[in-house]
């Protein structure tokens, strides 16, 4: 799936691993999940200049004023969205390109979306140096989504968006689960949304700070 360096070519292997240690110590617990966060060289998705903080447990700046989840963040809403690789996900907010690597690793098709046309150029080249091939990436309003490919079995938004987006829910296939920020931009909370064939059943998974969704259903500005 992709050229990533083996452990005794790359300088950041043990870094990698103690990342890794952290996050098991931290309750996740998907093996699928770990030995993603273990190949994605997460050092190669931010500025030059913040490749020795790549490994700690914090968000990085990246362009567009975004920014690169901490990584038990990205590990988490991984778990939480519980696909397979028989499953189709829908990203949204691809930012560096980092979350959608580590997607590529346990779902099956994963079509992203990025509102910053700066970023979604820089993920996509990112994408085809690593030979990531089950990644479908456009420019556009994540709020909305993607129709033209639903349903997805788990969608995945990386932005907080004042209220849950009906078009994500509509989109989101039975037994799928959405998992995304949603408050103002001071007080978050990470929010699983399971579709069931009655409704949707909501989990508050705890307090959390992203970036805004700016979108139709996300913030205006």
């Amino acid at each position: 799936m992709s050229s990533f360096a083996p452990p005794n070519t790359d300088p950041y292997h043990f870094a990698r691993q103690r990342m890794i240690n952290s996050l098991q110590s931290r309750g996740i617990r998907d093996e699928r999940v770990l030995k993603a966060m273990a190949s994605v060289p997460r050092h190669l998705f931010v500025e030059e200049a913040l490749t020795a903080k790549a490994y700690g447990d914090y968000p990085l700046p990246i362009p567009g004023g975004q920014t690169i989840s901490q990584p038990f963040m990205v590990a988490q809403m991984t778990e939480l969205l519980a696909v397979t690789k028989r499953d189709r996900v829908l990203e949204v907010g691809a930012g560096s390109g980092y979350q959608t690597a580590v997607l590529s690793y346990v779902a099956g098709l994963i079509f992203s979306i990025e509102r910053i046309e700066e970023l979604a150029k820089l993920a996509k080249m990112r994408i085809r140096q690593f030979g990531i091939d089950n990644v479908i990436l456009r420019c556009s309003d994540g709020s909305l989504g993607w129709p033209e490919h639903a349903p997805y079995k788990g969608i995945l938004a990386a932005a907080a968006a004042p209220e849950i987006p009906t078009a994500l829910v509509e989109q989101l296939d039975i037994g799928g689960n959405l998992v995304l920020p949603i408050g103002t931009e001071q007080n978050q909370r990470l929010i699983r949304v399971r579709k069931t064939a009655q409704g949707t059943v909501t989990e508050d998974h705890g307090g959390v700070i992203f970036v805004k969704m700016i979108g139709r259903q996300g913030w205006t500005k």
